[in-house]
């Protein structure tokens, strides 16, 4: 068959190209292809250090018969440390709702971010966060404390 008009070009040349990033899509994994990524996942650049953060998660399963006023105040006191304290550098927090049924009566979660382990060790024992803590003690259950830096 002989190429006769421009859209013929055109058409071939898409052709080409599509075999080419076919080509170079192919991560190194058997069996597996990504279209989108041209370096194997698992050569892929970890973040440089001041891209990373440290993530201070802390979930609370609150003591049964814990009044629901009690429990927005602890939300609401969780929510104003980052004000109070200048080391954190964000945060977040959501309640449960998780259809697997494995939260284990943990209900409530809180993601502190820090940008070095100096400002956590400052969070720590900040007085503000001392006086949380004894607010929390007596309506948890269990509390469960994760940190990690980003990847």
């Amino acid at each position: 068959m002989s190429l006769h008009t421009p859209l013929d070009f055109k058409v071939a040349g898409i052709c080409v190209v599509l075999s080419t990033i076919l080509t170079f899509a192919w991560t190194g994994e058997p069996g597996s292809m990504n279209v989108f990524a041209t370096t194997p996942v698992s050569k892929q650049q970890e973040p440089s250090n001041q891209d990373r953060v440290l993530r201070h998660v802390v979930m609370f399963k609150f003591t049964d018969g814990t009044p629901e006023d009690t429990v927005r105040e602890i939300e609401q006191g969780f929510a104003a440390l980052p004000q109070q304290i200048e080391a954190i550098c964000d945060f977040e927090w959501g309640t449960d709702i998780s259809v697997e049924n494995l939260q284990q009566g943990f209900t409530h979660c809180f993601v502190v971010t820090f940008r070095s382990e100096e400002d956590r060790a400052t969070y720590l024992p900040h007085p503000q966060h001392l006086k949380f803590v004894e607010l929390v003690k007596p309506h948890v259950d269990k509390v469960l404390v994760l940190d990690y830096w980003t990847r």
